[in-house]
């Protein structure tokens, strides 16, 4: 015979999945039957919030959805914070999880595991929850899920299976294949439009969000073409590279930036939200769009949100960039056009203002010196907040961190792992906090179980110290913020990793080039000379 969900296990390969993160539970060791004898690998974290936060990393990186087995109750309620995450940043990830068999559901009975509703618990992080019924509905609510990960804004999506379910006999199922999925295709006329008001503009600026990573080439193309300064959200870093004439950064909250935005005639804004975190991260409200605004973005209900648009799309970032670029004469990126010389101007005043911060740029200076592939996965730390307006990267999907939308600690250790082994050549920094790495830090059991060698930058203030500053500038007394301060090179070490503190930047840079391949480092950098000014 074979169970369901042995039948998942298979069709869950048959349509490209290749890693799954999860904890084998009593509930849920009936979907782990499949798994020797297919070609998937499996990673055990040490809690459910590591395995969505790997699930999310690894989909960032690879573009698919990460895959997690997730047991009944406290498994889902452990991982609903990496789904909130995930949800935030439109990240696919599909979770299947077990539930209590069909006829004891919702009776309160005191079951192991039980919740009241485990579906509706889990609906406000995910694009639909779907309880199994029958095994003769697996195919068409995994198609349903693709949908969402392929056709749609992605966003993570929950199956549940009922443990009578799980066992039930499958034997007359086939593998299907997976059902061939199109972008959705944005209005030609509407783009022409769109067009016609780009050839028109004086001062046309570009904001380009997450949702363009798909379209490097044709983002560089857009740029070039429209004359547009450029600003990038934090999770569109790299989709022009460093020193490229038209780049403003990802700086839209700094006043430079809002000056040329408030300047500019038409503003042409792609997959991006135009959110608080990218476009208002000082929180005073003062991000305004006076000219006229074309959004595009997938998502219909998006394209209304925070800035009203003067003309509306919705389709494909890649797609609608294809069509628009059809409507336009080529251009080259040039540092003495009128657009490469609004940009410089602005570059200008972010550089008098970026002086006092010479000691992050020169630590992110001397690691891309050793690793310049790295790709960068982040905390909410200082060296995060500090890079996100400083880095530059030559390449999409090679900087991501938790510091915008949802916003949560502890996702840069689990997040890199996943990252490194949707690509185990390109060398991975985890970007962490003192604060922030104690939320996750058992993981690095995971990572060294897995042998997955990746390099955790962790910056060491003793405490919650962006906080602090916080309550002491509302003259807040702080507390709860000087938080105890364990040994992280011994807890490192005894976990089985490699673990040294940086001495200064030539030791950080030997250290970099010693990494291990098949286990972490931790290089421990003290919030003091000579890394701090």
């Amino acid at each position: 015979m074979t169970t369901c969900g042995e039948f998942l296990v298979k069709q869950l390969e048959a349509w490209g999945v290749d890693s799954v993160f999860g904890i084998p539970g009593v509930h849920t060791v009936e979907l782990y039957r499949g798994l020797p004898g297919s070609k998937i690998r499996h990673i055990t974290p040490r809690h459910e919030q590591g395995a969505g936060f790997m699930a999310d990393g690894y989909a960032r990186v690879s573009g698919k959805p990460g895959v997690c087995f997730i047991i009944t109750g406290p498994g889902m309620t452990n991982i609903l914070t990496a789904m909130g995450q995930a949800y935030a940043d439109s990240i696919p990830m599909l979770v299947i999880s077990s539930v209590n068999e069909r006829a004891r559901l919702g009776h309160g009975n005191g079951y192991l595991h039980e919740l009241p509703n485990q579906s509706a618990m889990v609906a406000g992080v995910s694009a639909f929850s779907h309880t199994l019924m029958s095994v003769e509905e697996l195919p068409a609510v995994l198609a349903r899920a693709f949908a969402v990960f392929e056709g749609e804004r992605p966003r993570p999506v929950h199956i549940e299976l009922p443990l009578d379910i799980i066992t039930a006999d499958a034997s007359h199922m086939r593998v299907q294949p997976k059902p061939r999925q199109a972008r959705p295709a944005p209005n030609r006329s509407l783009l022409r439009e769109a067009a016609g008001l780009l050839k028109g503009a004086q001062r046309p600026l570009l904001l380009l969000g997450g949702g363009c990573v798909a379209a490097q080439a044709e983002a560089r193309a857009l740029a070039a073409a429209l004359d547009a300064p450029t600003a990038l959200t934090i999770n569109a870093k790299g989709l022009l590279p460093p020193g490229h004439p038209l780049l403003l950064g990802s700086n839209q909250a700094l006043v430079p930036v809002r000056q040329l935005v408030e300047d500019a005639d038409v503003v042409l804004a792609i997959g991006t939200e135009l959110g608080e975190t990218d476009y208002d991260v000082v929180f005073d409200g003062n991000f305004r769009i006076p000219g006229r605004l074309i959004r595009i973005d997938i998502d219909p209900q998006q394209l209304h949100r925070n800035h009203a648009p003067t003309l509306a799309i919705q389709g494909d970032a890649r797609l609608a960039m294809r069509m628009l670029l059809a409507e336009l004469q080529p251009g080259e990126a040039r540092a003495d056009s009128p657009g490469a010389q609004r940009t410089a101007a602005v570059q200008a005043e972010l550089a008098e203002g970026f002086s006092g911060w010479a000691h992050y740029r020169a630590l992110f200076d001397a690691v891309l010196e050793v690793l310049p592939e790295a790709r960068f996965v982040g905390d909410s730390t200082q060296t995060v907040y500090s890079g996100n307006h400083l880095v530059e990267l030559d390449g999409a999907r090679r900087w991501f961190n938790a510091s915008t939308g949802y916003g949560t600690l502890g996702y840069g250790l689990p997040a890199a792992l996943g990252a490194k082994l949707a690509e185990p050549a390109r060398p991975v920094i985890s970007l962490m906090g003192d604060g922030g790495i104690q939320f996750t830090l058992p993981e690095l059991a995971s990572a060294v179980e897995a042998g997955i060698g990746i390099i955790v930058l962790l910056w060491n203030n003793s405490g919650y110290g962006e906080i602090k500053r916080y309550m002491e500038r509302r003259d807040i007394t702080p507390i709860g913020v000087d938080i105890y301060t364990p040994d992280f090179l011994a807890i490192a070490r005894g976990f089985g990793c490699a673990a040294e503190r940086a001495r200064d930047l030539g030791h950080l840079k030997q250290l970099l080039q010693d990494a291990p391949s098949n286990r972490p480092l931790i290089i421990e950098v003290l919030e003091a000379p000579p890394f701090a000014p």
